[in-house]
């Protein structure tokens, strides 16, 4: 009798341990209890215990320490990466886990076009909502214009930095390998007319042309003449939405390439790599000249009365459209 009380006692106690078991088991691959998609964000540096509490204030699990301590059972031994992460609805704490440990992190993008100006640039950054805090309006020429990836929840000074480095890495890159034909002597110089030539075409094929044809006004002491630079001044690189006016084009200022020689105190934009890289390895050329052929491009002349007949075309071509 008392061998079969045992024997009993011990089948219960053993079916106790297997349910006890089972749960705990059940836990860690059963259904969570996050009703919808939720984007989590792991911060960087986060240890599992950071990132369960993280889990579980968003109800993606339902207790950090159960979490944990069926983590060191079933986990295995990958470190976690820190980013934003999508979790399936009614995701395991083992899907999740794995999610953290080897799946794919969200990227976000926010972009910067090549020839944006700084206070477009943190207009942009202070309407993206996932970003946080306050950027001021950036040193123009500082940034380069690119696709950057940023976390939810970032700081949007963060992200220009990371803007702003990369222009100062991608000048260290390309200023050792200047030609000779070049006409800036500096970083700065080099920004500065990258940033006209960006402004005064929108054909890559262009770059290197206008650029040749900017250094040998300023080799000869003549004006560059960069309607961009009349309108710097006036919007800080915000369309000017109507024509030039006289007054603006005598107006004398730091800026002005119809009233000084050489070039202006500093960049006008943020040029893109190639604007930077023509300035820097120019096309060789005699033209002084150049204007718009009403197909989005330019034709170029190596003197002022090859010029003037080129504008009269132009103009003749505009007033055929009505737009004089």
């Amino acid at each position: 009798m008392l061998r079969r009380l045992g024997c009993i006692v011990l089948a219960g106690a053993a079916a106790l341990v297997l349910l006890i078991g089972g749960n705990f088991y059940w836990g860690w691959t059963g259904e969570g209890p996050a009703q919808q998609e939720l984007a989590i964000v792991i911060p960087a540096g986060s240890s599992l215990a950071r990132a369960a509490q993280v889990l579980e204030d968003k109800g993606a699990i339902s207790s950090a320490g159960a979490f944990l301590n069926r983590a060191k059972v079933f986990g295995g031994d990958d470190p976690i990466k820190a980013g934003e992460f999508v979790i399936p609805a009614r995701a395991s704490n083992a899907q999740i886990l794995n999610i953290l440990q080897g799946g794919e992190v969200v990227l976000r993008m926010v972009t910067v076009p090549e020839g944006m100006p700084s206070i477009l640039v943190q207009e942009k950054l202070m309407r993206e909502p996932l970003l946080a805090g306050e950027v001021p309006v950036p040193e123009e020429g500082s940034l380069l214009p690119e696709s950057y990836s940023f976390e939810r929840g970032e700081k949007r000074i963060a992200v220009m930095l990371r803007m702003q480095k990369a222009m100062q890495d991608t000048i260290a890159e390309l200023w050792p390998k200047r030609s000779p034909e070049t006409v800036v002597k500096t970083p700065k110089e080099a920004i500065t007319l990258a940033a006209i030539v960006e402004k005064e075409t929108g054909k890559p094929s262009e770059r290197r042309m206008i650029a040749g044809v900017y250094s040998n006004r300023i080799r000869k002491g003549m004006m560059l003449q960069a309607d961009p630079t009349i309108i710097y001044p006036i919007t800080r690189g915000k369309p000017l939405g109507r024509r030039i006016r006289q007054s603006e084009i005598a107006d004398v200022n730091d800026y002005n390439t119809y009233a000084m020689t050489g070039l202006p105190k500093g960049p006008i934009t943020n040029p893109g790599r190639a604007s930077i890289e023509a300035v820097l390895n120019p096309a060789r050329t005699e033209a002084l000249y150049f204007v718009a052929d009403g197909t989005g491009g330019h034709v170029f002349a190596n003197t002022l009365a090859d010029h003037n007949r080129n504008v009269e075309k132009w103009f003749a071509l505009r007033r055929a459209r009505g737009e004089m």
